[in-house]
């Protein structure tokens, strides 16, 4: 078989019973090739364990197809199929786990210790060679992987050059030639150390499968069998496919005497004899042929395994067959006893501690279950187990309210039909201070979401939408605890900031939200609760019903909504007038406001519903943002170039519980009432358009009707000067301005105040 091209099989289909086979036959030879290519940096030990464990995982989990039309066969496809293919993937797993692990990349499993074979209490090694060995693994752990498996296969597989590039392509190799020049490196080097320095002229062993020509220079002889490839064997004179023969050519292997290019001298079926020659020549015998004549391989008389003489020394190609690099000839050692004893006596402290912490967290009273999702206990003091207890919860009486100098959440009367649950009370207040892992907690930007300072007032306690949920507040916050009716299994813990609600503020929360729609507890002192959209303002607002704790109808939520096709908001009425409240998907809807920054009102009137429809969609960049009211504020009116009408600006800006973080949004509105207004400007954390600093300054680019672009911008009553620059030019006197420009044009703005300083525009 062909290594050119290992799966799918130039030749044929490999099978798995014939990856098998080749596999338990050859297991040996596989094992020392996989500990060969692995880095000698992994040790001894685990290049041992991982060259088994290699070996092992490289069989195809099933049948490896090949192509519909065999390519032709070449002269090196005698290799069994099943054994090139087992080979091919143990040289692959090995180059993979010599790679360093990096940051970024995702690790390989060849990469990983083996998890079998696993031995426990003993390091295993091969036997220890000589000096030759040391040298040889020493020179190895020099080069690089691929070029380790490069000179494994010439030396220990016997294949020739192009093989080995065809090999290591298919092993995944980005460059087989790099490797085999490594591998041609390791062989020159060898070469130039071979002759040893003495009066006799002995020399030593050049590569496995190089030779030293006059001039220095390594020139590769030729391939030899390796397993699973024939050997040729006979007599008479060698050619260059001869392996063996007699009076050898130049070519040949094993060779007639005295032939410069024979590997050995001699004849016979190894060849013996006399005569010079590179590989050792002259009389002796030995089973590669030795004798008296000088030779790279060894010279002079006496015997050797590859024909050395007195001073020889053995090629790297018989050095990678040594005991030293045989990782199934091993040798046991126990690992580092002391350490080990001092190991188990601390897994033994950590067992025992472990069963005594988990005795304590069973006992009755202590443990998580009468807890529903709440995690273990974390502290035993009063205090903190005080707030935990529901009997401590502050209930406010139902006829509190009306007599209070204030009205918001501290006087709301606790309601619900759960409200006498103590052991629904006890979980909420328990995952409340522990969040379990199963918990899906939210909160609001700038919310604390630790524990109760004390105990907390219950505003709510009842079944909602199939749901138990309990409503605490506790100052600062209001928190939400939601579990199934079936059980504690999928709680959810909402904290929302609420410090400061006055009556406004705190007249409604949100109770439940489910399919997209969402539920409302309105406040004691709320009269009336209807829904009204914000885009059609012409439409009357219809009611919306409440239950006897005050929990309103379900209303489809504009914060669960994709698009933006309708926009209700819950307007209530209480005592002093009507409120318009719109859910940003939080806890606490947002107040609805119209007017200057210095007096808004609420956004119940025919012009702020007018200007509210066509900037209601605007509301999205706010979501979920811990805003406690929006307020929008026609800063500027102004005439359009072309006769095209008026113009009108609004500033909308968001203002959020925390006090900080408020966002502001610039709109340029159009004569037409059915155009939704155009965003000029945003900001987040300035104080423009607020009671601060009610100044504003924004523009846009603006298309007539008749096709021309202008650079529109307004001011609000504080400025008396505008100016554009950069690709438009253009001053006015006053707070509006209009130039002409072209599509597309970029400018800077800024405006001039009254008491002359100037401005920039909202950005």
């Amino acid at each position: 078989m062909s290594t050119q091209d290992l799966v799918p099989s130039p030749v044929g289909p490999v099978d798995v019973e014939q990856a098998e086979a080749a596999l338990v036959e050859r297991y040996p030879r596989l094992v020392r090739i996989a500990y060969l290519v692995l880095p000698p940096s992994l040790g001894r030990n685990r290049r041992v364990l991982t060259a088994h464990a290699l070996v092992q995982r490289s069989l195809p989990r099933r049948r490896v197809p090949g192509p519909s039309v065999p390519e032709p066969r070449r002269a090196e496809d005698a290799v069994d199929p099943g054994y090139a293919y087992v080979r091919g993937e143990v040289l692959r797993q090995a180059l993979v786990a010599g790679q360093p692990l990096r940051r970024f990349a995702l690790p390989r499993r060849a990469q990983f210790p083996p998890l079998l074979p696993y031995v426990w209490g003993l390091r295993l090694f091969p036997r220890v060679g000589g000096a030759d060995e040391l040298a040889l693994d020493q020179q190895l752990s020099r080069l690089s992987g691929p070029g380790r498996a490069a000179y494994v296969l010439r030396g220990l597989e016997r294949q020739g050059d192009p093989e080995v590039l065809r090999v290591l392509a298919a092993a995944g190799v980005d460059d087989p030639a790099s490797a085999l020049a490594e591998a041609d490196a390791l062989d020159t080097l060898t070469a130039l150390a071979g002759p040893a320095a003495g009066a006799d002229g002995d020399y030593s062993a050049t590569g496995p499968a190089s030779r030293v020509v006059p001039g220095g220079s390594g020139e590769r002889v030729g391939e030899q069998a390796g397993p699973g490839r024939g050997r040729g064997s006979g007599h008479g004179p060698g050619t260059a496919d001869v392996p063996t023969g007699g009076p050898g050519t130049a070519d040949s292997p094993t060779g007639g005497p005295g032939r410069a290019d024979s590997p050995t001298g001699g004849l016979g079926p190894l060849g013996t004899g006399s005569g010079p020659g590179p590989l050792g020549t002259g009389s002796g015998l030995g089973p590669l042929g030795t004798g008296s004549g000088p030779g790279p391989l060894g010279a002079g008389g006496g015997y050797g395994p590859l024909g050395a003489g007195r001073a020889g020394r053995v090629s790297g190609a018989a050095l990678l067959e040594s005991d030293e690099f045989d990782p199934c000839a091993l040798q046991a050692r126990p690992t580092d006893l002391m350490r080990r004893r001092q190991h188990g006596r601390a897994a033994a402290v950590a067992v025992a501690a472990l069963v005594v912490c988990g005795m304590l967290l069973g006992l009755p009273g202590d443990g998580w279950g009468r807890n529903g999702a709440a995690a273990p206990s974390y502290a035993r003091n009063p205090a903190a187990e005080a707030a935990l207890d529901p009997g401590a919860v502050k209930r406010v009486p139902p006829g509190a309210w009306p007599g209070s100098t204030r009205q918001d959440f501290s006087v709301w009367p606790a309601r619900g039909g759960l409200t006498g649950d103590g052991t629904l009370l006890r979980r909420a207040l328990a995952v409340w201070a522990r969040p379990g892992l199963s918990v899906r907690s939210s909160a609001t930007p700038g919310t604390p979401v630790g524990p109760p300072m004390g105990p907390p007032q219950l505003l709510f306690a009842g079944v909602v939408d199939g749901a138990r949920v309990v409503l605490f507040h506790d100052g600062l916050r209001v928190v939400r605890y939601a579990e199934p009716t079936g059980g504690a299994a999928g709680a959810a813990l909402d904290f929302a900031r609420t410090d400061g609600a006055d009556t406004v503020g705190s007249a409604a929360l949100v109770v439940s939200r489910t399919s997209g729609n969402v539920r409302y507890l309105t406040a004691p002192w709320v009269r009336e609760a209807a829904v009204r959209d914000l885009l059609a303002p012409a439409k009357e607002p219809w009611p919306l019903a409440r239950d006897a704790y005050g929990v309103t109808e379900p209303l489809p939520s504009p914060a669960e909504a994709k698009g933006c096709a309708r926009w209700n908001t819950l307007q209530v009425r209480d005592g002093s007038g009507l409120r318009l409240l719109t859910d940003l998907g939080e806890l606490a809807p947002a107040r609805l406001l119209w007017g200057s920054p210095a007096a808004p009102v609420d956004a119940t009137g025919h012009e702020a519903r007018e200007a509210w429809s066509r900037t209601a969609c605007r509301l999205t960049a706010v979501r979920a943002h811990g805003v406690r009211s929006v307020n929008a504020w026609r800063f500027a009116r102004q005439q359009l170039p072309e006769g095209a009408g008026r113009g009108t600006w609004l500033c909308t800006r968001a203002e959020t519980w925390r006090g900080t973080g408020g966002r502001v949004l610039a709109q340029f509105l159009v004569p037409s009432a059915k155009v939704p207004a155009a965003l000029a400007a945003r900001s987040e954390g300035s104080p423009a358009c607020g009671v601060r600093d009610p100044r504003v300054l924004a523009g846009v680019l603006w298309q007539a009707p008749s096709g021309g672009w202008y650079v529109l911008a307004a001011g609000s009553p504080e400025f008396t000067a505008l100016e554009v620059s950069g690709g438009v030019k253009g001053r006015s006197h006053g707070p509006v301005l209009a130039v002409r420009a072209e599509a597309g044009a970029r400018a800077d703005l800024d405006g001039t105040l009254e008491d002359g300083s100037r401005r920039r525009a909202l950005r």
